[in-house]
């Protein structure tokens, strides 16, 4: 069984009667954005007292008011569950400022996309514009406005353009994974893929799990379909394979989402001895892992892939172009078993009437089959390492070192000094028009508020870290 954390970040309580409505507008809260879902357990009164630092009575109160208005439920000898009953369309927050917002998987999103363009982002997830092939871009656009009609005037097709998926294919088969172009589905984005293989697999109350910490938009993702999401440990070297193997046979969930790959945000790999017993054990239980392979591409020296070592019997691979290319020309993919492709093309037809745009599709194809892809990766690469030499430094000279030094990619999970609060930080920070990635809004624990997720391409104004040490050491 596993029982819900709920925390309340800058809750106030006043006046008894007023601490017992405002749990219950919490609660009621946790439920209307899906951080608690139908048949999650409510913390026990005494637990929930204890981390509101509020009487047991004003817990009961709460508890028994919620109850009345059918919104829990409680059970013989077990404790209070959600019950669904009348459950409100999905709501984010009502809040209008950064401040007020609760800080969620919606938090970093939200701050990084709506800001304006002279807030500094160390919390985002891409790469800085000019480190882009802009150029590459531009011939490519060039070169597809030139070609028939029919590429800038009609639907992509169920699986998306083939000029793209063979090219998939051929890399597929350079890491060892032979499929055919049947087995690889286009979608408008890495985002569409995951929640179009949601929208197949995954029912309401549905147990999946990821990992803790784990890429935030996941656990969001996960939450607008309503499915209960339980938290695997996550280590130097991948899950907590013994923890992970545990929860496999007590939860019997449905789907494992992970990235294996320069994990976001802790940037670790899964070692070979861990991918082996994961596959194991997901055959052995039929679990299907959906292993989000976006950073592939920035491997200076490749490491084992789930699904080739698996061979898509019980692995979904997804990616995009997003973080390499352009977020803006955007693309997704899914590989898989054919029996999972051919639902997966009706629920794209039904919700996007097809593919990708032919027009995105051949721009990407242009790039890709260009020559300077490679060469545009290698840069990167090569800066990369760079950035990530000299954030490490700047950081640990604040008391910040890294939890693992990432063989690529571009996050650091960086643990903070003894007694420092990520959430905190994050917030103090918005005043200096400063983004930061707190460490609870990756973790379904909620027991990662002493780490943040730093961008190292994004941290190379000296105001972020004059920030950070402003408020470490409390001069601000």
């Amino acid at each position: 069984m596993v029982i819900i954390p709920i925390h309340f970040p800058g809750l106030a309580l006043g006046h008894p009667q007023t601490r017992t409505s405002t749990i219950m507008e919490a609660i009621r809260q946790r439920i209307a954005t899906r951080a608690l879902v139908p048949g999650d357990r409510l913390p026990s009164i005494r637990q929930l007292a204890r981390t509101m630092q509020a009487s047991p009575s004003t817990i009961v109160q709460a508890y028994d008011r919620l109850a009345a208005e059918g919104v829990i439920a409680p059970r013989q000898g077990s404790g209070f569950y959600v019950t669904g009953r009348a459950l409100p369309p999905l709501a984010l927050a009502d809040a209008t400022t950064p401040a007020a917002r609760a800080i969620d998987p919606f938090w970093v999103s939200r701050q990084s996309l709506d800001s304006d363009p002279t807030v500094l982002k160390p919390g985002c997830g891409w790469l800085p514009t000019e480190w882009m092939p802009n150029a590459a871009l531009r011939k490519a656009f060039r070169a597809v406005a030139r070609r028939e009609n029919a590429i800038l005037s009609e639907y992509g097709s169920t699986r998306g353009a083939i000029r793209l998926r063979r090219f998939l294919t051929a890399q597929f088969a350079e890491e060892g994974l032979e499929i055919s172009p049947d087995q690889v589905l286009l979608t408008g984005s890495g985002t569409q893929a995951v929640d179009l293989i949601c929208r197949l697999l995954l029912r309401r109350g549905d147990t999946v799990l990821v990992d803790d910490p784990c890429y935030f938009n996941f656990q969001a993702l996960l939450r607008a379909h309503e499915i209960r999401i339980i938290g695997v440990p996550y280590t130097a070297t991948g899950p907590d394979i013994e923890a992970f193997e545990r929860i496999v046979l007590h939860e019997k969930p449905h789907l494992y989402l992970t990235n294996s790959v320069l994990h976001n945000p802790t940037g670790a790999m899964v070692s070979p001895q861990t991918a082996f017993r994961l596959l194991n054990t997901a055959s052995a239980a039929g679990l299907l892992i959906v292993e989000d392979d976006i950073f592939a591409d920035f491997e200076t020296i490749p490491s084992p892939r789930l699904a080739v070592m698996d061979g898509l019997d019980h692995v979904i691979r997804v990616g995009s172009f997003s973080k390499t290319l352009s977020a803006s020309v955007r693309c997704g993919y899914i590989s898989a078993r054919k029996d999972l492709i051919d639902g997966l093309i009706d629920l794209q037809v039904a919700t996007s009437f097809g593919g990708p745009s032919p027009v995105i599709t051949e721009v990407i194809s242009d790039v890709l089959e260009g020559g300077s892809y490679r060469k545009h990766m290698l840069e990167i690469q090569r800066h990369l390492e760079k950035s990530r030499k000299t954030v490490i430094h700047k950081l640990e000279m604040l008391g910040i070192c890294p939890w693992v030094v990432p063989k690529g990619g571009f996050y650091l999970w960086g643990r903070l000094p003894d007694g420092q609060d990520s959430t905190q930080i994050a917030l103090r920070s918005l005043d200096d028009k400063i983004i930061h990635a707190p460490g609870n809004v990756f973790s379904v624990s909620q027991s990662a508020s002493s780490f943040m997720r730093f961008n190292v391409t994004q941290c190379m104004d000296e105001k972020i870290f004059h920030s950070l040490e402003n408020i470490l050491t409390g001069r601000r």
